[in-house]
């Protein structure tokens, strides 16, 4: 079992400390969120609540995932980050795919890309998209990205596609390694999208009986792909997995990668950095190190 420190809405000037701190303390990966803005009226609900009500306020704060990862990969030196996820369908596949090939070459391949669907109407409208073809235009953009980005340094790449189409190009620097892309997402499609394309699949928070429902879903689409067996990351976080026995069932269930949020476990201001440091190193003494 490896560890994920997801950074959920953190201040802009935590993420270094809070980087390096997570490194030293012997996690293998930091998770990283998407929002591009907040609109004071949204016509969807937020499918992750029981309400569907936003539980943030608009002021919270979320760095971009690209300009952060590429400043904390400055500070570190062997831990891997990925997004949680990026809102694909809302940005151009050839841009995500040149700022994706940059960040790889310069983490030293520390990078994986996290992708989903966005589910709020606003930021199609207002960045100029359309929420109608959102997952064809994913499963495209996923195609691109992986051309773009499959390892062996710049290649000659072209699509033509119902949605995006263009020549032969070239987009460097390009990785040596191929970079994961990992598909976020609850629903069928979004299961099927990772067994599919996907080199892994991450979760939304769950309890450990919804991640074995959505496992077994999961399990069966990988199937169907000819993919069962094979080697897939499942990035998950479970919010009543407290100690190491949670986190045995995880991996019974078939995690890989369990995201962790530790300053929520041990008392004290969970927004202080402080707080969010010292529960990091303790986390590792207590459930990292002991295996």
């Amino acid at each position: 079992m490896r560890f994920t420190v997801p950074f959920p809405m953190l201040p802009a000037d935590h993420l270094l400390p809070l980087a390096q701190a997570a490194e030293e303390a012997g996690f293998d990966a930091i998770a990283v969120p998407d929002s591009v803005f907040y609109p004071e009226v949204v016509s969807a609900g937020y499918p992750y609540s029981p309400d569907g009500s936003r539980f943030w306020a608009a002021e919270t704060p979320f760095a971009d995932p690209f300009v952060s990862v590429a400043a904390m990969v400055a500070v570190t030196e062997r831990i891997r980050f990925y997004t949680n996820v990026v809102k694909l369908p809302i940005r151009n596949p050839l841009l995500v795919a040149k700022q994706v090939s940059t960040l790889a070459v310069l983490s030293g391949d520390r990078f994986a890309l996290g992708v989903g669907l966005s589910w709020m109407p606003e930021e199609f409208e207002w960045t100029g998209t359309e929420k109608r073809t959102r997952g064809a235009r994913t499963d495209e953009a996923i195609e691109i990205i992986r051309a773009v980005c499959a390892g062996g340094g710049p290649q000659w790449v072209e699509h033509h596609g119902r949605h995006y189409d263009f020549d032969r190009l070239m987009i460097s620097p390009a990785p040596a390694e191929p970079v994961p892309i990992y598909v976020g997402g609850h629903a069928e499609p979004s299961l099927r999208r990772a067994a599919r394309l996907g080199d892994g699949w991450i979760s939304a928070n769950s309890t450990l009986d919804e991640l074995g429902g959505l496992l077994e879903q999961l399990h069966g689409q990988l199937d169907e792909c000819g993919r069962g067996g094979q080697p897939f990351v499942v990035s998950a976080l479970a919010i009543d997995a407290m100690g190491s026995d949670g986190f045995r069932r995880m991996e019974e269930l078939g995690v890989t990668d369990a995201q962790v949020v530790p300053w929520y476990f041990y008392g004290g201001d969970p927004d202080a950095l402080a707080t969010q440091r010292d529960s990091l190193a303790r986390f590792a003494d207590e459930v990292i190190a002991a295996g």
